[in-house]
């Protein structure tokens, strides 16, 4: 039996892949099992990956017609055989050491999935985002989600390694036919799991800017509806399984995170868009359990949310237009005594307090 699985689904990323695949096998940590899912690529992907598995005996290649990330990665873990189980996409790159890390701490620890910190890569420029750096400042071994309720941002796949006994007691399986599938498994795996966290980086995630991946079609009523499906789900689980306090934790920090990106592509969006989004807005954030002018985004994404659960969609296009001019932070001004921020609705009778600052 091998110590570590790696399961790399594969489409049309023969560019990438040989790169991503020698950072795996050059890990520290040789005792590997790579599964190589080639969903149903035509671009020469399936062809590279076989050379490369002639090449070296620790890299398997499944072929199969194209079904999606989710049932690939769920092929992939089918066909794995390791003691640990690890994801990494096509395009991406494993940090050196990483496997090391990640697998040393759950034989010490004796935790169900270990995570640690990840790079993004930009051309040639790596960064932290501010969230990501503060979850993994500090530590942590074989905590609680309840115990560290802001990780449920960390629903990225690919940046730990899971007890494979855990994965299956779980019945773990990514959602077949719809993007973002890792969130709502990973949430899944969070509030269930007691988890290992290192502050140190072990994966660099590609941001590509051709317009092929999924995180570059906000403006896609397909990917609107899996984004709010994929948050519906991951909220279900959270109200099911944490304390309120947790909750009330995803409800301000960590469900909201990346909605600003879809109202950034109101203008020139369909009436349909625009109704998904409203109301997708409206029953997610509600007065029964937190209005979206109350979530801890920046001021500026508290504003636009509250004008698209207004049905404000003029509003919010003069909003985003008007933004394209301001310094960040927004600039203020005096309004009846207080300092509040300078926005175009500043003034407006009944405006929530939360919306003039800071």
């Amino acid at each position: 039996m091998p110590l570590l699985s790696v399961v790399v689904p594969a489409y049309q990323v023969v560019e990438w892949l040989e790169e991503s695949l020698q950072s795996v096998l050059d890990q520290s940590l040789e005792d590997l099992d790579v599964v190589v899912v080639d969903d149903g690529s035509t671009d020469g992907t399936g062809e590279l990956a076989d050379r490369i598995a002639a090449a070296d005996d620790r890299v398997r290649v499944v072929h199969q017609p194209n079904a999606g990330l989710g049932a690939a990665r769920d092929v992939g873990t089918s066909a794995a055989g390791g003691d640990f189980l690890a994801f990494a996409d096509s395009d991406d790159l494993v940090l050196p050491g990483a496997y090391e890390l990640l697998v040393g701490s759950l034989r010490a620890s004796g935790s169900d999935l270990a995570i640690g910190a990840v790079e993004r890569l930009r051309g040639t420029e790596t960064f932290v985002t501010p969230l990501m750096r503060l979850n993994h400042e500090h530590p942590l071994t074989g905590v609680r989600i309840d115990e560290a309720p802001l990780l449920l941002a960390d629903v990225f796949a690919w940046n730990k390694v899971y007890r494979r006994s855990f994965w299956d007691a779980r019945g773990l399986r990514f959602p077949e036919g719809v993007s973002y599938e890792d969130q709502p498994v990973l949430t899944e795996a969070l509030v269930h799991a007691r988890f290992d966290s290192l502050v140190a980086p072990v994966y660099r995630w590609r941001v590509r800017d051709d317009g092929t991946s999924i995180s570059q079609q906000r403006g896609d009523l397909t990917d609107l509806r899996d984004r709010l499906d994929t948050k519906r789900w991951s909220l279900a689980t959270v109200q099911e399984h944490t304390a309120p306090t947790t909750q009330q934790v995803f409800l301000r920090r960590v469900l909201p995170v990346d909605l600003w990106e879809y109202f950034r592509a109101v203008p020139g969006a369909s009436e349909e868009f625009w109704a998904t989004l409203r109301d997708g807005v409206r029953e997610l954030w509600s007065d029964a359990t937190l209005p979206f002018e109350r979530t801890a985004l920046p001021l500026r994404q508290r504003v636009m949310g509250w004008l698209v659960a207004s049905d404000r969609r003029a509003d919010l296009e003069s909003f985003l237009v008007w933004l394209d001019g301001q310094p960040a932070p927004l600039p203020t001004r005096q309004l009846g005594g207080r300092t509040v921020a300078d926005h175009p609705y500043a003034e407006e009778p009944g405006l929530p307090a939360e919306l003039l600052g800071p």
